[in-house]
């Protein structure tokens, strides 16, 4: 596949960003779904949490001006934006587990043809257990959006038939956003909402690990 296809990682984070309503609470994963909060359109409000104890986290602080109190969840200095609120690390669980959060946008490994996501280990012996949050997460937020590479860097596809991976989570993906397309997870069958440039359906069927259908709202 020619190098020139598809979307950028900030042309992905905008597909992501375009796609989250006025008003939504929203937590961001570590990593690619940082980017998202750069790309929500202009007079659109959104408020985003993070689960080490803030709700209203601004953009990513600029250098010199980093408070070394105020970080996310992936330790990078963040800003709060007026009216945000500091509360204890229990507290921002219970609005995880209760409900009060949207949208969730997260990273991945794998991601399976019903919604099962593995995105914390490879299971190697020597990999570093790294699930976070995570399976709070997509247990107690209703639309769990991924934003990944379509590939692996040895190009296997990332989504697959069934996860091989340990599991964060089993049906819960909503909508998966690749460099390739996006993705939607409609009773537990992956239909694709829309293609990237130079990307045909047929190409995009080669790459993928499982088996895809095209939706009645692909553009």
């Amino acid at each position: 596949m020619e190098l020139s296809k598809g979307w950028n990682l900030a042309q992905m984070a905008q597909n992501v960003a375009n796609d989250i309503p006025d008003g939504a609470y929203v937590n961001l994963g570590i990593g690619m779904p940082e980017l998202v909060a750069g790309f929500i359109p202009e007079g659109r409000e959104v408020i985003y949490h993070t689960e080490n104890g803030l709700l209203g986290m601004g953009e990513v602080a600029e250098v010199g001006y980093e408070d070394s109190e105020l970080v996310n969840a992936g330790k990078k200095y963040v800003t709060a934006i007026p009216g945000a609120a500091y509360f204890h690390h229990a507290d921002s669980f219970a609005m995880i587990r209760g409900g009060h959060i949207d949208i969730c946008v997260l990273g991945a490994y794998q991601i399976s043809e019903e919604g099962d996501l593995a995105n914390w280990s490879t299971g190697d012996e020597d990999a570093i257990p790294a699930v976070g949050g995570a399976m709070d997460l997509v247990a107690g937020v209703e639309n769990i959006f991924v934003i990944t590479k379509h590939c692996t860097k040895s190009g296997e596809s990332k989504i697959v038939k069934h996860c091989t991976y340990p599991l964060t989570g089993k049906n819960v993906v909503s909508r998966i956003y690749t460099d390739l397309a996006i993705i939607d997870v409609v009773d537990k069958k992956l239909e694709v909402r829309e293609l990237a440039p130079g990307i045909s359906f047929e190409e995009l069927q080669e790459l993928t690990a499982a088996e895809i259908h095209m939706s009645n709202y692909s553009i």
